[in-house]
């Protein structure tokens, strides 16, 4: 057992845990579905489930850094049996939980009823998997507040039919499994309120684009940091092409982020007590950070794996937790950059393993990245890097904090 290992054991839940964004129109996070893995693996969340994950869902994972400040937004919780047929619903704040109804639930008068019920009683239900051509879930658009269609199962002119049965009804419209930003922009013109799927990560590549900007002066920083002989003067020299630049990068390793206890004033004193690797990692975040007219949630979520990454690596006993980190945060780089991968690959100073894994997820960093990559989608029973799944979700937590406190810290501010 490693030390991180036994260091986090007393802080693990009896269930795995991930958290999918759901974004609105303008791509702020809008709400989480909680991919919930208990007692029932393919099921959802039973009550023990439920009242086991509460505290830790609304103390952590559905807060977050947006717009300039951290807020709480709800969780699609979805529901089984169990807890619909349960006498008494656990205490659940009505406004941090979306009830959904999972797909294929079998609709009985008392199940429907009892969905009615949780209405009346102030709680914002959810319809998964809905199909306009099976009129047996006419009997919930009365009930429900929200309806989420499959864009992977409904062709443009299904989610078009459906909407426009569905608006009659008054309830939201939720497009689920959005791989690109066309579906998202066909979406929107049908009037879809709430939005989920990978079409964020999804690149839109510019030929021949290059990274400009003060991310020139960061990959000049980052060369010279793989330079095993590098001074720290002459990468105080390289920062200070650019005042802000290295006014933010000061700002940032006085952060609780770092949480130093002296202040720094210089780049070399920072390096001084940093070291390299520290320094690497943060001239790595900066290369992410405020690319204009990107979502901020993109970055959250490189954020998110990138610390998965480093944190696995570490529970896992690998080497070079740092380049684990590195390939988790710069995974979805082509995306925020809309530059292809390869291409990228040809403009930062990389080493040949991280790259390889970037580009193939081939040898230990990549299969590191594949992991948490699973882990994001709720595909728990694929992991199989650690034998104890609690430990992914005590490092997706961790992660989740982790982000949130950075991008707090990098934010700029006068």
């Amino acid at each position: 057992m490693t030390q991180v290992q036994a260091a986090i054991e007393e802080d693990m839940l009896d269930v795995v845990l991930a958290c999918r964004p759901i974004y609105s129109r303008n791509h702020d996070v809008s709400a989480f579905e909680l991919l919930l893995q208990g007692e029932n693996p393919n099921q959802g969340a039973t009550l023990s489930d439920i009242q086991a994950t509460s505290p830790v869902i609304l103390g952590t994972y559905t807060r977050l850094f947006q717009r300039g400040r951290v807020q709480s937004v709800p969780s699609f919780l979805k529901i089984t049996d169990e807890v619909l047929m349960a006498p008494q619903l656990p205490e659940l704040p009505k406004q941090q939980y979306i009830l959904e109804v999972p797909e294929g639930m079998l609709l009985t008068s008392e199940r429907v009823e009892r969905l009615r019920d949780l209405a009346h009683r102030g709680y914002r239900l959810a319809l998964a998997g809905y199909d306009p051509d099976d009129s047996e879930l006419d009997a919930l658009l009365e009930v429900v507040h929200i309806v989420k269609l499959d864009a992977r199962r409904l062709d443009r002119d299904g989610l078009r039919r459906a909407a426009e049965k569905l608006r009659h009804f008054g309830v939201d419209l939720l497009a689920d499994n959005l791989d690109n930003g066309r579906q998202f922009r066909d979406c929107m013109e049908l009037g879809f309120t709430f939005y989920q799927g990978d079409f964020l990560s999804e690149p839109s590549p510019v030929r021949g684009k290059k990274i400009t900007g003060n991310k020139l002066l960061l990959l000049q920083l980052l060369s010279e940091l793989h330079n095993p002989d590098v001074s720290p003067m002459r990468l105080e020299e390289i920062a200070l092409k650019d005042a802000d630049l290295t006014f933010r990068i000061l700002k940032v390793v006085n952060s609780v982020a770092v949480g130093l206890r002296r202040e720094v004033d210089t780049l070399s004193h920072a390096i001084g007590l940093l070291g390299m690797e520290e320094v690497k990692r943060w001239a790595n975040l900066f290369l992410v950070s405020n690319e204009r007219d990107k979502p901020e949630a993109l970055t959250r979520n490189m954020l998110v794996r990138g610390r998965m990454c480093e944190v696995l690596a570490e529970i896992s006993g690998r080497d070079s937790a740092i380049n684990h980190f590195i390939v988790g945060l710069l995974s979805q780089l082509d995306a925020l950059m809309d530059i292809s991968m390869p291409e990228l690959m040809e403009q930062v100073p990389l080493s040949r393993e991280v790259k390889e894994a970037l580009l193939d997820r081939s040898g230990s960093l990549g299969e590191v990245l594949s992991e948490a990559e699973l882990y994001e989608k709720g595909r728990f029973s694929d992991l199989t890097l650690l034998a104890d799944k609690r430990y992914y979700e005590v490092a997706y937590r961790h992660s989740t904090a982790w982000a949130r406190q950075v991008q707090e810290a990098m934010t700029y501010r006068d």
